[in-house]
């Protein structure tokens, strides 16, 4: 069977390319920008590639094409498959059929964390000899992989709350039917697709009603918007998680995250030490340490198991390091995110200088949706650099002059590296915030620094 994947380049269709070519399917694919990682890891498994979306890449007809969300209608390969009458599937729903089918499905889900969690969750089961298959949204360093079929029953997903397809307005998650379902945290995002945070609740209790009733949904205790959602009926077992409360439940040792104690129902099983930072990070590791218990992993072995969890690439990434100054790469694109990845790194390095750099990247940021709460979540760093695009919506000067003098508004990324190859000094911490490439800055400060 050939599949052409309309999209193919981004994180979730590109995991989709690699589990067909897995499956014994041809497979090629077109996008409107072919570039690594994704790119690297396709050609490397022998999936055909080509740059734009025309006409001719689906000549010969191949058997079936997947289209991305990122494609609309207006677009000459859309166009072409409906007029020419190719059968067309979204990549959830191939996936749903495909793959998922007769598979345990832990499916992780939230405004924030999941590819950590399902990350987390995939090295769990894979340290209790389990072979789970898997796709996430990022690069797992402890598989190299974005995606793979697994060798048992078990296979672990990144559930986004994100649309289908230009023709499947519907969730991506609501298609995955999961036995076990994590909801790590429920905000208000995708202001491009969603009016409210009651839409995304409808999303998400459209994908509680899938669960069994002899299914297990796992969340935070105490969270409002989840609460209402679990309130609009819910029929399986739940069970909760949280720092000091919920079933499952985690004692920080250390303040940066770095070492704690897991409890169940209030008997002490055992302590972590990991190489992840943050309380958003303690609390992902419980979501996922609760999920892997739903499968047969004792609280004992999950939590040895996160002792040999070496993160993932661009979730506090450290990048490299001159002259005594460290600087890391993180996906963080959401208020939530962005303060708990500051305040999970401002409690590591005590009171070395902590220089933010964000790139408001996304369609909400872009919109402006957040800008009311985009200030206190930088709050704790000691300097902070903001990115102007010329796509932004909005001027971010209102968000420097909130935070006073230790923030600046710059236009390019030149100007960016220029300020920080000026300014920054041995000891300090450079922290590079963006959903996107940001014009691989990184290691333009990198170069920078080290030719000063």
């Amino acid at each position: 069977m050939h599949i052409h994947i309309l999209g193919i380049c981004g994180t979730f269709m590109g995991g989709v390319a690699l589990l067909a070519r897995e499956l014994g399917m041809t497979v090629s694919g077109s996008d409107a920008n072919v570039y690594p990682p994704m790119s690297d890891q396709l050609e490397a498994a022998g999936i055909s590639l080509q740059e734009g979306y025309l006409a001719e890449h689906l000549q010969p007809a191949p058997d079936l094409v997947v289209m991305g969300n990122a494609m609309s209608r207006g677009n000459a390969a859309v166009e072409y498959v409906l007029n020419q009458g190719l059968p067309y599937i979204s990549g959830p729903q191939w996936l749903a059929e495909y793959v998922l089918k007769d598979r345990w499905v832990l499916a992780v889900s939230g405004t924030h964390g999941k590819t950590t969690t399902s990350s987390v969750l995939a090295w769990i089961l894979e340290d209790a000899g389990m072979s789970p298959g898997f796709l996430i949204g990022g690069v797992p360093a402890n598989f190299g992989e974005t995606a793979r079929l697994g060798k048992t029953p078990f296979f672990v997903i990144e559930a986004d709350e994100y649309d289908t397809a230009f023709f499947d307005k519907r969730s991506k998650f609501v298609h995955y039917h999961p036995r076990t379902l994590v909801v790590n945290n429920l905000e208000f995002d995708h202001a491009d697709i969603f009016d409210d945070l009651a839409a995304i609740q409808k999303q998400f209790h459209h994908v509680i009603r899938t669960v069994p009733s002899e299914g297990l949904i796992i969340s935070p205790s105490e969270e409002p918007a989840i609460e209402q959602t679990i309130a609009l009926g819910c029929w399986t077992a739940r069970q909760t998680i949280g720092i000091g409360q919920g079933e499952v439940q985690a004692i920080l040792n250390k303040p940066d995250g770095s070492e704690f104690s897991v409890s169940y129902q209030g008997q002490h099983q055992a302590d972590v030490g990991w190489s992840m930072l943050g309380e958003h990070n303690v609390s992902n590791a419980l979501t996922a340490i609760a999920a892997a218990r739903h499968v047969g992993v004792t609280f004992e072995h999950a939590c040895n198991a996160l002792t040999e969890f070496k993160g993932i690439k661009r979730r506090m990434e450290l990048v490299g390091e001159v002259n005594n100054i460290r600087l890391y790469d993180d996906f963080a694109h959401h208020p939530t995110a962005i303060s708990t990845t500051v305040r999970g790194l401002r409690a590591n390095i005590g009171e070395r200088r902590l220089i933010a750099i964000l790139e408001p990247r996304s369609n909400t940021m872009k919109m402006g949706i957040h800008k009311d709460s985009l200030a206190a979540s930088l709050a704790e760093a000691d300097q902070v650099i903001l990115f102007e695009q010329t796509e932004l919506d909005w001027s971010l000067s209102s968000i420097a002059e909130q935070l006073g003098d230790k923030a600046s508004v710059q236009g390019t990324i030149d100007d960016i590296v220029d300020l920080v190859s000026q300014q920054a000094r041995s000891g300090d911490e450079i922290l590079v915030m963006s959903n996107g490439g940001f014009g691989g800055i990184h290691q333009r400060i990198l170069t920078a620094l080290a030719q000063r």
